[in-house]
């Protein structure tokens, strides 16, 4: 790709500086405030960007290697300052870092986006067109002080994203899944579908991954139901992780995943590579969309299927999505204990009857009951994830499938939250317990040598084995 390709081409297409709104952006003129001189000054900011940005198209080598990010940076830098120098633009300091930092971020990173990804505190960036950009810190979803400054100027930065990966989108495709260098994960929709101009979602990743101290240092769960997740995965049961949209599913797989032993084979099945497990023996396979011609699709289901011709010892499934839930079970009851995968509901009762709509959108001629079967006998543990209404995510369920009573699957709770109130701050009081009720697998833990402490399930004294 050329350098004039990737910066944006033409003039007057280009981005604008970080946090500052541009006119008719989010960031609206106060009450009583001089609209017209505010304008003016960001039209000439963005005057002067496009003319600065314009002459490092000009000047910048095209054939200067992009993969080469601190050699690029210092030439974009001496270039910048001595157009700044030529043209006797005076900037402060900080008005010429941002400018610059700006400039470099449509050339070497991803635009406006750019400040957003680098910072720590935001785990999702939500684009609903070029002038409105929403970001979630905190649990908490609010309206950034980022803009694009056209339709153009988002059309370019999800090309950025999904070129690399082979992927395109276009009036006839105009939805694409896609992941960052990093691994965040991103999906883009663009017009005819997305009514309000280029859409853009992107849930971020921490680089060095959540383990399961920052879920109970984060209130997420309890010391006593990690110890119980940590023994679950070692004694190889099947586990299901439910739970709404952001509600931490895929943060709980990883974290769960990392309790599997060093010495077993896993193998990860995806749409986008998300899971970060740190196990030597792992491969990672990844779905592939159709081509331009329709052809070449390998969904999730394929990989399923395939990943039992692999000698899996533990299959890790990123979601559940469709017909690939009857081959998952397949896998978990043919002797690949220890599987795990996720899956959307609001309940452990919702969870098992979204494994049966699944396993009918297979296209098998089932009846409910034998689908209910292997599910009473594959799936060991559901873990109920839910974000709360102050921001919080927690496990509010930890559920044992017990197996079947007449037609229907039975499910006991073995940890609840029970919430109590709201504090003054907003914050949601509430308490992970125990039930008392002591699951039927427990006999699992002493084969393979784990041994919990006797107050786990609330109990305070007595031993279990």
């Amino acid at each position: 790709m050329s350098l004039l390709k990737r910066i944006g081409g033409t003039p007057g297409a280009t981005g604008q500086l970080p946090n500052t709104p541009a006119v008719g952006g989010a960031a609206a003129a106060r009450p009583g405030a001089p609209v017209a001189p505010r304008r003016e000054e960001e039209n000439s900011i963005i005057e002067l960007r496009q003319r600065v940005q314009q002459r490092l198209i000009n000047e910048l080598d095209p054939r200067l290697d992009l993969s080469n990010v601190a050699r690029v940076r210092q030439q974009v830098e001496e270039i910048f300052n001595t157009i700044l120098d030529s043209e006797n633009i005076v900037l402060s300091r900080s008005e010429r870092a941002r400018l610059f930092e700006s400039i470099a971020a449509d050339i070497l990173g991803f635009g406006p986006l750019q400040e957003l990804l680098n910072d720590p505190e935001i785990s999702e960036i939500m684009v609903n067109g070029p002038r409105k950009v929403y970001v979630e810190k905190r649990g908490k979803i609010q309206l950034s002080d980022v803009t694009f400054v056209d339709e153009q100027h988002v059309l370019r930065v999800i090309d950025r994203i999904v070129a690399p990966l082979g992927r395109r989108i276009d009036e006839s495709s105009p939805m694409v899944d896609a992941r960052l260098p990093d691994g965040s994960r991103v999906n883009a929709v663009i017009r005819p579908i997305a009514l309000c101009g280029p859409t853009i979602s992107i849930r971020k990743f921490r680089k060095e991954g959540i383990t399961i101290e920052d879920l109970i240092r984060f209130g997420s769960l309890t010391r006593e139901m990690a110890e119980f997740l940590s023994a679950c995965v070692r004694a190889s049961l099947n586990i299901v992780v439910s739970g709404g949209t952001g509600s931490g599913k895929t943060t709980m797989l990883n974290v769960l995943s990392s309790f599997i032993p060093d010495d077993e084979r896993i193998i990860t099945v995806e749409n986008a590579a998300e899971l970060q497990l740190r196990q030597e023996h792992v491969v990672p396979l990844e779905s592939r969309p159709p081509n331009v011609e329709g052809k070449g699709e390998i969904s999730i289901r394929d990989l399923v299927i395939n990943t039992l011709r692999m000698r899996p010892e533990r299959i890790v499934v990123g979601e559940c999505r469709g017909g690939e839930a009857l081959e998952m079970l397949q896998a978990m009851n043919t002797g690949h204990d220890g599987s795990m995968t996720t899956l959307h509901a609001n309940s452990p009762r919702d969870a098992i009857a979204r494994i049966e709509t699944m396993c009918l959108m297979a296209g098998m001629d089932l009846p409910v009951r034998a689908i209910r079967e292997q599910i009473a006998s594959a799936v060991n543990l559901i873990v109920q994830l839910a974000r709360l209404k102050d921001g919080s995510r927690k496990v509010i369920y930890i559920t044992e499938v017990q197996g079947m009573e007449g037609d229907v699957v039975v499910l006991s709770d073995i940890f609840v939250f029970e919430q109590q109130g709201i504090d003054e701050r907003g914050k949601i009081i509430g308490q992970l317990k125990p039930t008392g009720i002591r699951p039927r697998f427990i006999d699992r833990f002493e084969e393979r040598n784990i041994y919990l402490p006797p107050n786990i399930f609330g109990y305070s004294s007595g031993s279990f084995f």
